[in-house]
């Protein structure tokens, strides 16, 4: 019978059952702690492997969660020790129940989660042979797509249901070289191949990368590049909203004075008036916030009191902070409306950021262009290549990405979000919102927490990837529904994820510093069970790996010393703030 022990695989019995949690002890048999059955090589003691145990033709599953002396076990306990000194225990989560059922002149074994039968002391306990992994591990209920395998299962394949994990969140963590970088790049491939894999006729993913280090554009060689260095990343200051604009026009590291908000705020609804006039929109339906261009004017030859050879300059958005002014000649009055142009002064003569401060011709509407960069046709994967803009407004850039794209899916109809929902993948996530409350990053912080706790609905989906869950933004990190957890280190980050991790394995943050290259640990909506899997190897798979990997020094000092002439074309690139020159 398919249900039939399997004496192969019996590793030894139980000796205590305290709830969920069992204890059995191993077989003195046993002296190599692997078991070979049918062809496939199985692990005896492995966390996070599954052991199993017959009761008639049900079968009782559970998760290893710890291997050890039987001597240390009756210390703890206080009992009296035992004669041999080499006697060993397991000790595991029992987390659900099976039975094999013929059906459609087959086999199959009918798996659920959650025990109501529990095992009785002296009962055997057998590893599970891959045919019952499979059905235990399952396909998912709905899409999928294919991470890696489960870690001891003789190579049994780990899918994720593609709709939770993308539409409710998810959280990609680990330390550096643990093979971040390399998991979203797998996990993007799958949901690329998702198409051809299913068959559809149709197949055009939309997918947004925030990249902070330019290393995911080699992964996907034909994506669409956003870079501020080849121009092809266009965000305007018309683009930004009150808060942004604030932020960028009055700076990050003085406190924004209620006057010169105010200055800004009344010229900001002003300029934007005139600017919806000029596009032949409605200028009483215009907010401070309204996605309009406007002029922002001309600040050459302008006096401490807004004038030019005399006249006051009332053009665009720095002529209405001069129709702000009071009408006298006291330079302590007009302090706060010259700190302001000033500062716009100085962003628009910084070359770094021409992708943000290049001024409006007065005439066309680019708000179309701007947001076809991010949701257009023509691929999709569009990589948005952060590496070059200024730390000081990186956060107001992003901060610009993220309340686009959701904005466009708020103003959508259900039918169109229904037709192209978004991904939006953030990595580096401590970066831009981190749960310090920086001013420099306060404009992101909002921006993608209101993704995070909203975008679900609209159809936008957040991958958060991050080196340091412990210095991410708790808000963002707690609205994720799944999470794939790579090798950490750090202790503070091991605690945070044990904090936050539902479905929490029995010992999870004692094995995640011991995990190797590409291991995780799968938990949440998007995972069948909670599991111990290998993520995907693209490098086998012949696709291409993200430009993340370490700098190889005995390969690197074999080579030529650095020349003059070559210091000279990198001083050239530092210079112009270019890397191709």
């Amino acid at each position: 019978m398919t249900f039939t022990p399997i004496s192969n695989l019996e590793i030894g019995a139980v000796i205590e059952v305290d709830g969920t949690h069992i204890i059995a002890q191993l077989d003195p048999k046993v002296t190599e702690l692997t078991r070979v059955y049918g062809g496939i090589i199985y692990p005896i003691g492995q966390f996070g492997s599954i052991i199993k145990i017959h009761y008639g033709a049900r079968l009782i599953f559970g998760y290893v969660g710890r291997l050890r002396m039987k001597s240390d076990y009756e210390r703890e306990k206080g009992l009296a020790l035992e004669s041999n000194e080499n006697a060993r225990i397991i000790e595991a989560d029992l987390f659900g129940e099976g039975e094999w059922v013929f059906d459609n002149d087959k086999w199959r074994l009918d798996f659920e989660r959650g025990v109501t039968t529990f095992p009785l002391p002296q009962q055997k306990v057998y590893l599970t042979p891959q045919a019952e992994l499979g059905f235990i591990y399952g396909e998912g209920t709905g899409p999928v797509i294919l991470l890696g395998e489960h870690v001891g299962s003789g190579g049994t394949p780990c899918y994720a249901e593609m709709n939770e994990l993308l539409g409710k969140h998810t959280a990609i963590l680990g330390s550096t070289g643990a093979g971040k970088s390399g998991t979203v790049a797998a996990l993007l491939h799958a949901i690329l191949d998702r198409g051809s894999d299913a068959g559809h006729q149709n197949w055009h993913p939309q997918i947004v990368i925030l990249d902070p280090h330019n290393e995911y554009g080699a992964a996907f060689p034909n994506h669409v590049r956003l870079c501020t260095d080849e121009d092809s990343l266009v965000l305007p200051y018309w683009l930004l909203n009150m808060e942004e604009t604030v932020s960028l026009f009055v700076g990050k590291t003085e406190e924004a004075a209620t006057s010169q908000t105010n200055i800004i705020k009344n010229a900001l609804l002003t300029a934007r008036q005139d600017g919806a006039s000029k596009i032949n929109l409605s200028s009483q339906d215009i907010t401070v916030d309204s996605p309009i261009p406007y002029v922002l004017g001309n600040l050459s030859g302008l006096d401490d009191f807004g004038k030019r050879n005399g006249v006051l300059d009332e053009i665009g958005f720095v002529g209405a902070v001069n129709k702000q002014r009071p009408n006298n000649q006291n330079r302590k009055d007009h302090e706060g409306f010259n700190k302001v142009l000033r500062k716009v002064d100085s962003l628009c003569r910084d070359g770094r950021l021409k992708f943000m401060m290049q001024g409006w011709d007065g005439t066309t509407d680019l708000l179309p262009e701007v947001v076809k960069q991010f949701l257009g046709d023509s691929n999709p994967i569009r990589i948005v290549d952060l590496s070059g803009v200024p730390n000081e407004v990186a956060g107001t850039a992003s901060s610009a990405i993220a309340r686009m794209l959701f904005s466009i899916k708020i103003w959508q109809t259900r039918g169109e979000r229904e037709s192209n929902p978004v991904l939006l993948v953030c990595e580096e996530a401590h970066r831009y919102v981190p749960n310090r409350g920086e001013a420099l990053y306060e404009a992101a912080q909002d921006a993608i927490r209101r993704l995070a706790k909203e975008g679900r609905k609209y159809g936008i989906g957040l991958m958060l990837v991050s080196q340091r869950p412990s210095e991410v933004e708790a808000t963002v990190l707690s609205q994720c529904n799944s999470w794939i957890v790579l090798r950490i280190t750090n202790d503070s980050d091991r605690s945070h994820v044990q904090g936050i991790l539902p479905d929490s394995l029995a010992g999870l943050t004692k094995v995640l510093s011991g995990l190797r290259r590409r291991e995780a640990i799968f938990v949440g909506q998007a995972a069948v069970l909670p599991s111990r899997i290998m993520i995907r190897d693209l490098v086998k798979e012949g696709k291409q790996l993200p430009r993340s990997q370490d700098i190889n020094f005995d390969t690197g000092w074999q080579s030529s010393p650095i020349t003059n002439e070559h210091l000279t074309k990198v001083g050239k690139r530092w210079r112009l703030q270019k890397r191709d020159v």
